[in-house]
């Protein structure tokens, strides 16, 4: 189905019957990606006397109760309450959901022990483009990456200057195929998530950075539709859904 797309002064053309979903599924399996030091997620049955919440174990439905931590355990969107005192849920900073995005491919540069997505390479990518979403896809770009456990790996992160670099240029909503902006231990400075949301100046409450989505390689970098689906958690973090459409 071909769709015409009237957004902010500009006309797009895109096929909404084919969408690229760029999430992780959540799934009770060690195949489940994970960091932070948690085990995987976990997804039971509910059981009481005399009843279970399993079809296969002779109940009449099926009925889970789910254990996971949004930041650890797949693609999830946070909100500038990630890191404030203050109380702010991403149910709330996230009003609207579709935007015209551009997907940029960077490998990180080495810099000592660290692998940094730096702001000469974030620049170069982008081409003076300034788009309103940003989703910036990290090579190597293995499949792995759909179940890897990041946990004391000190994984890629985006260097402090690029986060400030992307929050002059307009980038409202980040995306990245990391466990955080940040590195792995930081000893609490989170410094790329608080240039990002400008926490020392007028912050941007509306502002989201989504973790750990997975961009295959047969998504070529360039201009898309991003539909950006949160769960309605009352929570700084959510699960979230983020799903592409190619645009001419």
């Amino acid at each position: 189905m071909q769709t015409i797309i009237h957004f902010r002064g500009r006309t797009y053309r895109a096929n909404l019957n084919d969408p690229l979903d760029i999430s992780l599924p959540l799934r009770a399996s060690v195949s489940n990606p994970v960091a932070w030091s948690l085990g995987p997620p976990e997804i039971d049955p509910v059981r009481s006397e005399g009843w279970t919440g399993s079809v296969a174990e002779g109940g009449a439905v099926n009925f889970n109760t789910i254990r996971f931590n949004p930041h650890a355990h797949g693609t999830h969107t946070e909100c500038v309450g990630h890191i404030t005192r203050q109380f702010y849920s991403v149910n709330e900073a996230l009003r609207t959901f579709f935007f015209i995005a551009e997907l940029i491919t960077v490998a990180p540069e080495q810099l000592e022990e660290d692998r940094v997505v730096t702001l000469a390479k974030v620049e170069e990518q982008l081409s003076g483009n300034k788009p309103e979403a940003l989703l910036i896809r990290t090579l190597p770009n293995d499949n792995d990456k759909q179940t890897r456990n990041y946990s004391h790996t000190n994984p890629p992160y985006l260097e402090e200057a690029a986060a400030a670099f992307l929050r002059a240029q307009g980038v409202k909503h980040l995306l990245v195929d990391l466990p955080s902006v940040d590195r792995e231990e930081d000893g609490g400075k989170l410094l790329a998530h608080k240039a990002f949301w400008n926490t020392a100046g007028e912050v941007r409450y509306d502002a989201t950075i989504t973790e750990m989505i997975f961009v295959p390689d047969t998504v070529v970098d360039g201009t898309y539709l991003l539909n950006l689906q949160v769960a309605p958690f009352v929570n700084d973090a959510s699960p979230s859904r983020p799903v592409l459409f190619r645009v001419w």
